[in-house]
């Protein structure tokens, strides 16, 4: 029996070297935006180590049932791909379990989509113990609808055989394989649960600590742990490869006025994300939730960065995150050759950090913004610490940006400004002309 914890991009023990894309344009997408989405795809493939065997995009008026194209396209296709050598057909649309057995029954290539394309990249970068059951657990639901495709030699035999007992025993496989994923998918969400309660407790007792928190969100691969080292040092895995940091990583960082920050670097987002992947990233994806304010990371050389933009905000939208202070980024300046692209970007996002996170260009400019925007989510007030708590005096400088301190005979009178959510704690010592 097939292993059914293995990627489907591994038959018989081997990786398929050679992919063929398939892209679809509609009536609601230009030639333009889908040959876009195939070099994405492409991008995404080439992450995985295959190499691009051919491209093709077809145009579509309306899905079709059996294989979301046309059977009569889908024969070209599968044609040409079986002449250029493939060894699967990825599809950048998400293709439902039965249209994928009928593709397969085409021909020999193996025919996966985007979704699964996605998955195995997660399933390859996953390094904490929350990623990798994260990703499990979106492979395994993944699986369990598709659990006839692994089984469909079982239908060659029965032609051969004239259909004696073969069917009762493929049918019991299926059954067998169903309740073993279905076992797999109750355990992954039991670990899950623990190890979320684990993340709970350290996001308390940061709580405790009433520092601000700011959470680095972006497109995948526009530089998100590229800025987290370039401010906080932070040696943080940072490739030019799509979805290279899937594990949450918080860093502390002192602003040039000397007010403490988290900061904090989350996982990419891409256009047609799987939801999968967004359920089973929840607890990971709190952290944005979480958070005080966002730094949206956009990549300024790219060419689709509108787009980018637009999908970033969608995400957050569908975890939750509406209407969260933003810092806009447009990082890979140096990229910009042309001073007129450059002017063209300052014109459509007048509010944004243009940087650099590679040479360090505009980190100064955004650590002040970033200051600004901690210092707009304060209270400015006065506190009088009595000289025989300084334990708590300890606990507002720990906490708060102090902006004077003066000592009294009644004790330390401290005009600062206090964290939301540290109000509650000092308002003990609050002076009433607060």
């Amino acid at each position: 029996m097939r292993d059914l914890e293995k990627s489907h991009l591994i038959e018989n023990g081997e990786v398929p070297q050679r992919a063929f894309l398939v892209g679809v344009q509609t009536a609601e997408t230009t030639a333009e935006k889908a040959n876009e989405l195939l070099d994405e795809l492409g991008e995404l493939v080439d992450t995985l180590g295959l190499v691009l065997a051919g491209r093709l995009v077809v145009k579509l008026r309306e899905p079709n049932a059996r294989f979301y194209i046309g059977e009569g396209k889908a024969r070209e296709v599968k044609d040409l791909a079986e002449r250029l050598n493939a060894d699967v057909i990825v599809f950048d649309d998400y293709l439902t379990p039965s249209q994928q057995r009928n593709w397969e029954g085409l021909g020999h290539c193996a025919v996966i989509d985007r979704q699964e394309v996605i998955l195995d990249i997660f399933a390859r970068h996953a390094r904490s113990n929350e990623a990798t059951l994260q990703v499990a657990l979106a492979q395994a639901n993944y699986s369990l609808p598709r659990l006839r495709r692994k089984w469909t030699h079982l239908n060659r035999q029965r032609g051969m055989a004239g259909g004696m007992g073969l069917r009762g025993e493929g049918e019991q496989q299926i059954e067998v394989d169903s309740r073993i994923i279905r076992a797999r998918i109750a355990k992954l969400k039991t670990q899950l649960e623990e190890v979320q309660r684990h993340r709970q407790v350290q996001r308390s007792q940061r709580q405790r600590k009433p520092v601000p928190v700011a959470a680095i969100v972006g497109y995948t691969n526009a530089g998100k742990s590229s800025l987290l080292n370039g401010l906080t040092q932070a040696g943080v895995l940072a490739e030019n490869k799509l979805f290279a940091t899937l594990d949450p990583t918080i860093r502390r960082l002192k602003l040039p006025g000397g007010q403490p920050l988290l900061l904090a670097d989350t996982v990419g987002f891409i256009r047609k994300l799987p939801h999968l992947l967004v359920e089973a990233f929840k607890s990971t994806l709190e952290e944005t939730a979480m958070a005080d304010y966002l730094v949206e990371v956009l990549d300024g050389s790219a060419p689709s960065l509108a787009e980018h933009h637009r999908t970033t905000l969608e995400v957050l939208e569908e975890i939750g995150v509406k209407n969260k202070p933003m810092i806009c980024v447009i990082n890979k300046v140096d990229l910009l050759e042309d001073p007129l692209q450059r002017r063209r970007l300052q014109l459509e996002y007048p509010e944004a950090c243009f940087i650099s996170a590679k040479t360090g260009e505009g980190l100064d400019q955004l650590t002040q913004e970033m200051e600004r925007l901690c210092g707009a989510l304060m209270t400015e007030c006065t506190l009088l610490i009595p000289h025989s708590r300084y334990d708590a005096l300890a606990r507002v400088r720990e906490a708060c940006h102090i902006l004077s301190e003066e000592y009294e005979a009644d004790g330390i009178r401290v005009h600062c400004r206090v964290p939301a959510a540290a109000m509650d704690r000092f308002q003990t010592w609050m002076c009433p002309e607060s």
